[in-house]
């Protein structure tokens, strides 16, 4: 799909006040036998069969996009494996798997191709150039492009200069594309960028995303808080959100998040009445989640925006008292906080 025409994901959002994403690649990978440490991208060839199990698992749990399996997909990250000179090939496996799943599909569901970060820090802290790094995203997306991907889903960045580097590729790729950014410090990125910085870096490209917002981070609680900042902000551009399945915690060995499907009801609900228009889970979310999510979306009718109270009292307390902004707006919560359940 062709950058230059109406893409699927636009046309949905024309007609549909919400959308639902996906949950976690990484989580339902595990539980299939990813080892850690093995990059999952190498399974779209050598085991596709999980993969198509992946993605119709998120489809049949009611969403109308799902994220390939491509987070890792760049030549940077691939490098780390010795395949390096596989991107085109591991990123076209991935969205074809997805292609052929969407194409099943009782419903138009858009096939979203990930792209995640590069992994190495970009000039001036860093050693890779801008023209590297589009170069590099550039050649992911045009593997997903090869495969069937319908936009391109850049995810889980924390530098506002990988973001520009990322839309440049898109932009040379002719594919409409999204983004998220990671808030996991008092309401900043890694990289220091705040959500009132991510609207400027967005509203400044000349190629800009169909839809953008945050992703991953602490909690459910923090990046709603994300959220509300960012529709205060009053961007006409659908905002994405998709936070974790509560909070992880080490459990017999392995990482577990304490996040309910109950829980993440209440958060796809309260996201939508924080101005998301596009909502899914990250870290920890499931297919039974998912379903969760959806009924609740469903079935509950809209809410006026939630105050930062009234998203400490449904899904838990914030990692921190501030949001980033370090300006005059609500950082506090206005209500008694009750404990999150588990």
């Amino acid at each position: 799909m062709s950058a230059s025409q109406t893409d699927l994901l636009s046309s949905l959002l024309s007609t549909r006040n919400w959308l639902m994403a996906d949950g976690a690649t990484g989580t339902a990978l595990f539980n299939m036998g990813l080892q850690a440490g093995d990059p999952p991208e190498l399974w779209n060839i050598d085991h596709p069969e999980r993969i198509h199990t992946l993605y119709n698992g998120a489809v049949d749990a009611g969403s109308d996009l799902f994220l390939t399996n491509t987070f890792g997909g760049n030549a940077a990250r691939l490098k780390l494996h010795n395949a390096q000179d596989r991107v085109r090939e591991l990123n076209r496996a991935g969205a074809e798997i997805g292609r052929n799943v969407a194409d099943r599909a009782n419903r138009p569901v858009v096939v979203a191709g990930s792209m995640g970060p590069t992994g190495e820090i970009m000039e001036p802290m860093g050693p890779l150039t801008h023209s590297d790094a589009v170069d590099m995203f550039h050649e992911q997306a045009e593997g997903l492009k090869e495969g069937g991907a319908d936009v391109l889903w850049v995810e889980t960045l924390s530098a506002p200069e990988e973001l520009r580097a990322a839309g440049e590729a898109a932009k040379l790729a002719d594919m409409p594309w999204c983004v998220t950014m990671s808030f996991d410090t008092a309401g900043r990125t890694m990289m220091g960028t705040t959500s009132p910085a991510l609207h400027g870096v967005i509203h400044s490209l000349d190629h800009p995303p169909v839809a953008f917002g945050a992703n991953c981070g602490v909690g459910a609680s923090d990046l709603l808080r994300t959220v509300l900042g960012l529709s205060a902000v009053g961007t006409q551009t659908p905002l994405i959100a998709k936070g974790n399945a509560g909070i992880p915690k080490y459990v017999d060995g392995h990482i577990h998040y304490d996040g309910t499907p109950e829980l993440m009801a209440d958060y796809a609900c309260l996201a939508r009445d924080a101005g998301a228009r596009i909502i899914g889970g990250c870290c920890g979310t499931t297919p039974e989640h998912l379903e969760k999510m959806r009924r609740a979306l469903e079935t509950r009718p809209p809410a006026p925006r939630p105050t930062l109270g009234a998203v400490e009292a449904a899904i838990g307390g914030f990692s921190s008292l501030s949001d980033g902004t370090e300006s005059g707006g609500q950082t506090k919560p206005d209500r008694p906080r009750r404990r999150r359940r588990s």
